[in-house]
């Protein structure tokens, strides 16, 4: 289990750090995304650099909670952004790489596992 949970850790920081590190250098067909969100231009490096901070957090294995904790803010975000633009159906995939997020930390962190038990302990009578 540790083992899938760090490929799919790894799989989606990737995708995240490659998002984060296009929008922060504001690469002109990201820019174009994100105004049809109404974000100015001025506020497309910014929110890179926060997607780059909270993947960052996210790695590190005494803060992984956390990033998770705000990777899944950050992609709700992203999530609700197509929502006013009428489309509704593109907010399915930050919403799928979110619950990503949470299963590659999952599977890999016994905390976790523990904390969030997938099935009931029987009681021996």
């Amino acid at each position: 289990m540790r083992v899938a949970g760090r490929i799919l850790t790894a799989l989606v920081g990737l995708f995240l750090i490659m998002n984060g590190v296009m929008t922060a250098l504001r690469v002109p067909h990201i820019v174009q995304s994100f105004t049809r969100f109404r974000y100015t231009t001025n506020q497309v490096g910014g929110i890179g650099v926060t997607l780059l901070a909270c993947t960052a957090i996210y790695f590190i294995p005494r803060t992984a909670v956390l990033g998770a904790i705000l990777l899944t803010g950050y992609l709700g975000g992203a999530a609700v952004s197509h929502l006013p633009i009428g489309e509704p159906e593109t907010a399915f995939f930050p919403i799928s790489i979110g619950v990503l997020v949470w299963l590659g930390l999952f599977l890999r962190d016994d905390r976790l596992r523990r904390l969030i038990p997938l099935r009931k302990k029987e009681i021996n009578q």
